[in-house]
């Protein structure tokens, strides 16, 4: 049987389309995808992001545990508040999850993916458990997102005044604890907004808050098409256990040099970095088609030193025709895409596509 978020009979109220999501029964669009798009775009959407996990970590080898465990440090979460991109690395070097840490009041906070949840939870346990630490996932939580220009306004609407004051004064990956709620700047769609962690029992009533306030719903079709214009990962089709994090434009989220410390899956990532300076291992690239035609996961590549693939491509309803993400061998300067048996050009730019609903590469 799927699971349910405690937002699903809003999400029927809503219109939503269900559909079957690494196990749980989510709306993939409430109607148009294109029009949740735009709304994100342009004013503010709402999604229900409950089905991603929440594990706490407590005690006193916490932060020695988090140092081995993460790629990037968690030594920079030097006060309550602050937050990483990061991910867990196996011992051969590849990407088990990517995630967000935050510094909360005396404990850690992970934010995991759904479809990874059970490998997640496994792997932490395992690796935790020589150190002092306790290990508790939070199913009991809500997640909300709310993104957009008028995001952070429209959220701050239903807030008290003080804590309205805090999260408009909130920095990228930065977070609050007011209460029972947990609110940070930690997105994925390109676009000003906020994630709203929180008691079950109060998410539908901040879901009906927030579209009384004109916060539209937004399903996973949009969700997918905002982060791919953001150049963001997707796991399990951008990078998975069998990737490196260098040939998935994620080095940004190692921290190579700190005292004392060495993550799991560290000597790995090395002979990696050795590969990658060598020219001899493949790396994530953006893909334009800016004729006709749709880019798709999956559909091969062949550029001027050799064969890719496609790992995420869509339709772009921001900038009128297809992007993807594309591995492609080191040292690529053209391409050209497999489509209905022929080669059909296509450009290679700087993974990022979309920022504030403006195009960014040249």
């Amino acid at each position: 049987m799927l699971k349910r978020t405690p937002l699903f009979d809003k999400h029927i109220e809503a219109g939503g389309k269900m559909i079957d999501f690494a196990g749980w029964e989510m709306p993939i669009n409430y109607g148009s995808q294109i029009s949740e798009h735009k709304q994100v775009r342009e004013h503010a959407g709402l999604f229900d992001v409950s089905h991603m996990t929440v594990v706490d970590i407590h005690g006193e080898g916490t932060v020695d545990f988090l140092r081995t465990l993460l790629t990037n440090d968690i030594a920079k979460l030097d006060k309550p508040g602050m937050a990483l991109y990061t991910a867990m690395l196996n011992e051969e070097g590849a990407v088990i999850d990517d995630l967000i840490v935050y510094s909360m009041s005396g404990f850690f906070r992970l934010v995991v993916n759904c479809a990874t949840r059970e490998k997640d939870l496994a792997w932490l346990n395992q690796q935790g458990a020589s150190y002092d630490v306790e290990i508790t996932e939070r199913p009991e939580l809500a997640i909300l997102a709310v993104h957009g220009p008028e995001a952070i306004e429209k959220v701050c609407s239903l807030l008290s005044s003080d804590d309205a004051e805090v999260v408009m004064q909130l920095a990228n990956f930065k977070a609050a604890e007011l209460g029972e709620r947990f609110i940070a700047r930690t997105g994925y769609t390109g676009e000003k907004g906020l994630e709203l962690i929180i008691p079950e029992q109060q998410a539908a009533t901040l879901w009906d808050g927030l579209l009384a306030a004109d916060v539209k719903p937004i399903g996973l079709g949009a969700r997918d098409s905002l982060r791919l214009e953001a150049g963001m990962n997707l796991y399990g089709h951008d990078m998975d256990e069998e990737t490196s994090p260098l040939a998935a434009n994620m080095e940004q989220v190692i921290t190579w040099t700190s005292e004392g410390r060495n993550f799991v899956g560290r000597d790995a990532v090395m002979k990696d970095k050795s590969k990658q300076l060598e020219g001899l291992l493949p790396y994530l690239s953006g893909l334009v088609l800016e004729g006709r035609g749709v880019l798709r996961e999956g559909q091969k590549v062949v550029t001027d030193t050799g064969e890719g693939v496609i790992t995420s491509g869509g339709f772009s309803p921001t900038l009128g025709h297809s992007i993807a993400l594309v591995r492609i061998p080191a040292g690529s300067k053209t391409c050209k895409v497999e489509m209905r048996g022929e080669l059909v050009e296509a450009r290679l730019v700087k993974p990022n596509f979309v920022r504030f609903g403006k195009k960014v590469f040249e």
